[in-house]
């Protein structure tokens, strides 16, 4: 993944989106796959992986926000 400087709220809010675009793109198809069959252990496993996804998205900024002194 590409590193990214925010310098603005409008730099965070552009990373956001596109973090979020690539987060559905790659998470939301295989939950809403396993909605629509109705596989409860595939629905739990894929909500982790999307919420994990996202978790990760902000411990990334976050980490981002601490100097490195």
């Amino acid at each position: 993944m590409e590193t990214t400087t925010i310098e603005s709220r409008s730099d965070f809010a552009q990373w956001a989106i596109e973090r979020a675009r690539a987060i559905v793109g790659d998470q939301a198809g295989d939950l809403a796959l396993a909605a629509r069959d109705g596989n409860d252990e595939e629905i739990a496993r894929t909500a982790n992986a999307l919420g994990q996804a996202i978790s990760e998205a902000l411990i990334e900024v976050f980490d981002g926000l601490i100097s490195d002194e």
